[in-house]
């Protein structure tokens, strides 16, 4: 018995790493020299790196989703005689774009996992392969170019290959994460309502300029919306809350999260005390956690200990739209863009209006249907009526 150390082969000229994507055979499983052993991917081409030795593969060193070197052990296999070098086998995949092959012999064709896939996908006999397909590859090699060459000559038109593999960054991961955790762990549903803004429109055209001068910041629909979310939590309070076991935890203050984008992701820093909070020092919170958030960036606890979340997706023109709850809050409130439409007056003339759609999302565990409704009703009021009266101090 001997032990062969397989080593990640140079792939091309100017490569020297690739990421282990998948093993083709698992610990323990009969290797066949020249058969695939693993699929690797680099910023050029994924290509499968074949057996350069038959015999059990023993140990897996380089697991999958790991970026090795040029050189590095990425498995050992154990032989039944004399072990035989690494080198021929690696030769195989040198050639930098070059894509994964097989071997075509006179009596039988090994077909590599990928190559065998494209042949069932488009119906293709092994006789037809080996009588119609030339191989370009080392040693007359059929390649998967090979494949989709013939394939298009047949008539089967433009074919593409595997995508662009795009690593996810560390906060698309955990946004990702966030999101399935938030979306399976709770059921979800959503609500949607229209809200007449043109006379809260019109209230902050007409002290804007002396509300920057003021305060140094701009006044924007956005923090008299979020100051509504406050107001009418203090009728529905459940949607202030999250859900520990059986037990619901209404909060008793109110940390209202601001969605923002940033390249890359979203992020929500948190407005604490919220409910505590004017119209001018909302207005400044936003300004300032979303200066911070594109550029220096944002701290551990200025996105924690939310309960509850405001997205305003209509900053980008979309109208409608029903946002997955932040983990492990209950409810989201998301703010489409204004638009103009046709409303009706008192005497029933037709005049413009500005109209926005409020969506709501809940977790259906907490709440029901009423009492979501219930809570638009109020925000809406809120905007519509109320939002007015409150003090730009």
């Amino acid at each position: 018995m001997s032990i062969v150390e397989i080593r990640l082969p140079k792939l091309g000229e100017s490569i020297v790493s690739a990421t282990i994507v998948t093993w083709l055979v698992a610990e323990g499983q009969e290797a066949v020299r020249d058969q695939p052993l693993v699929e690797v991917s680099t910023d050029k081409v994924n290509s499968e790196i074949p057996a350069p030795v038959g015999g059990k593969l023993i140990e897996i060193v380089a697991q999958e989703n790991d970026l090795v070197e040029v050189g590095d052990l990425i498995a050992r296999i154990e032989t039944g005689g004399e072990a035989m070098a690494a080198a021929p086998a690696q030769e195989a995949v040198q050639g930098e774009g070059k894509e994964e092959s097989v071997t075509s012999t006179e009596n039988q064709s090994v077909l590599s996992p990928a190559v065998l896939r494209l042949a069932t996908e488009h119906g293709l006999s092994m006789d037809e392969i080996m009588r119609e397909v030339k191989g370009t590859g080392e040693g007359g090699r059929i390649s998967k170019r090979d494949l989709l060459s013939y394939v298009e000559r047949k008539g089967g038109g433009s074919l593409s290959c595997e995508g662009e593999r795009i690593k996810m960054s560390a906060l698309r991961k955990a946004i990702a994460d966030n999101m399935v955790r938030s979306f399976y762990a709770a059921p979800h549903a959503s609500l949607v309502q229209t809200v007449d803004m043109s006379a809260l429109l019109a209230h902050v055209v007409a002290h804007k300029e002396s509300f920057l001068s003021r305060h140094g910041v701009k006044l924007s629909v956005t923090s008299f919306v979020a100051k509504a979310i406050c107001h009418a939590l203090k009728e529905f309070p459940w949607l202030n809350s999250s859900l520990e076991g059986d037990t619901i935890v209404v909060k008793p203050r109110i940390n209202l999260g601001i969605a923002v984008g940033i390249e890359g992701g979203v992020v929500v820093p948190v407005i604490r005390d919220c409910h505590e909070r004017s119209i001018a020092a909302i207005a400044k919170e936003i300004a300032d956690l979303g200066h911070k958030a594109r550029s220096v960036g944002l701290t551990g606890a200025e996105t924690s200990h939310g309960t509850i979340t405001l997205t305003n997706f209509g900053m980008s023109g979309v109208e409608i739209g029903v946002p997955i709850i932040r983990f492990p809050e209950v409810a989201i409130v998301g703010m489409g863009a204004v638009k103009k439409v046709a409303g009706f007056d008192a005497e029933g003339a037709v005049v413009p209006r500005d109209q926005v759609y409020l969506s709501l999302t809940f977790d259906h565990r907490v709440l029901d249907g009423m009492y979501g409704c219930g809570f638009l009703s109020a925000l809406g009021k809120a905007l519509e009526e109320e939002a007015l009266s409150w003090s730009l101090e």
